[in-house]
């Protein structure tokens, strides 16, 4: 029994992202990392703080913070895995999966200087790569196993 629950999804974890006005706070939010420091610096600090701060809460925190009735189903799963209920390329997830590509732009206004150029790549590549359909609900090496 789920006393003072006041939602009615299973798990509000899945459809988060198409809640009313998600996507214009996302961009906002992204926006706002913007510090003041030369363009080609505040271009790759925004490229990693966002991505970094995307891979901790979609790839590395498991479970949901509300109470839900579904036996403990989602304890094990990543945001990311739980998403839309786990369905691949719906539009809440190609739109996140298309975020990162920031790295274009943060690679343009470097002028493709080889430090930022690295530092940029690796950064996409570490958001990119799990969001990858053949990497639902795989820990690579045991990490985040539990």
């Amino acid at each position: 029994m789920n006393v003072g629950v006041a939602h009615s999804e299973v798990n509000p974890n899945t459809r988060v992202m198409n809640s009313r006005g998600i996507w214009l706070a996302y961009i906002i939010l992204v926006g706002l990392l913007i510090p003041f420091f030369s363009i080609p610096v505040v271009w790759t600090l925004t490229n990693v703080i966002h991505n970094l701060a995307t891979y901790v809460f979609l790839h590395t925190v498991k479970g949901t913070p509300f109470e839900t009735p579904d036996q403990g189903k989602a304890r094990l799963l990543t945001h990311w895995e739980q998403l839309d209920y786990g369905l691949q390329f719906t539009s809440s997830r190609k739109f996140l999966s298309i975020s990162p590509i920031v790295y274009l732009l943060a690679s343009f206004y470097t002028k493709y200087d080889a430090a930022h150029f690295l530092i940029n790549t690796a950064s996409l590549l570490s958001v990119l790569l799990p969001k990858l359909p053949q990497f639902h609900g795989v820990r690579v090496f045991g990490i985040n196993k539990y």
